[in-house]
């Protein structure tokens, strides 16, 4: 049998949970290279790290929730600020609707403290979310955007997981339309969306 680096049986709740990971050991040559295989690099900090201490992660993406990107807006100029606003805003307002949970928002990086009740709020729900897949994938989809909005929309399925990915990096695409794109960045942008993809992938593959 397959087994974590912590020893465990790696064992997924879902057939296509585990034919995501099988497909990503069949992709492979002589050499198994865990870089180029997202899915069991996430399901394995789930089953040896996740499932240990659950609430820690959790509290993790609390925390990105008390300061989450959409809630921070630009000031200028008038092009970026439209496009936060179309992509950040019905995110904002389902959350609100949906979760009764209200954000304030801000201009700027000057920070704005957030209703404990809404955070409170988002707990319950991560709470009720919490087996060690589920929280790892939101988890890797919050850190990985700045928002935990963003990836609780998306295992809610209010948004898709490109949606997300864009809607975490308006800023990142505004600078490189103005300024041009640095190659390195490109590549680790690559990576990173790699392992937001792969995170949105196990969440489908969890749902049935």
């Amino acid at each position: 049998p397959v087994r974590t680096p912590g020893k465990a049986l790696l064992i997924l709740p879902t057939e296509k949970a585990a034919a995501l990971v099988a497909g990503e050991f069949a992709a492979q040559g002589e050499t198994i290279d865990p870089m180029t295989m997202p899915v069991m690099r996430l399901v394995n900090t789930a089953i040896d790290g996740v499932a240990s201490d659950p609430q820690a992660v959790l509290e993790d993406i609390l925390r990105f929730a008390s300061s989450d990107l959409l809630c921070y807006r630009a000031d200028a100029p008038q092009g970026l600020v439209d496009r936060q606003n179309e992509y950040w805003a019905p995110v904002i307002d389902w959350a609100r609707s949906a979760l009764g949970a209200r954000f304030h928002l801000a201009e700027g990086v000057i920070h704005v403290e957030q209703p404990r009740e809404s955070i409170a709020v988002l707990g319950v729900h991560l709470a009720q979310r919490a087996d060690p897949l589920r929280l790892a994938a939101i988890h890797v989809m919050t850190s990985l955007t700045g928002s935990a909005l963003l990836a609780l929309a998306v295992d809610f399925g209010e948004i898709d997981g490109e949606a997300a990915w864009a809607a975490g990096h308006i800023d990142e695409d505004w600078q490189a339309e103005h300024w041009g794109h640095d190659a390195e960045a490109v590549a680790r942008r690559a990576h990173r969306k790699r392992d937001m993809m792969a995170a949105v992938g196990l969440l489908e593959a969890l749902n049935g």
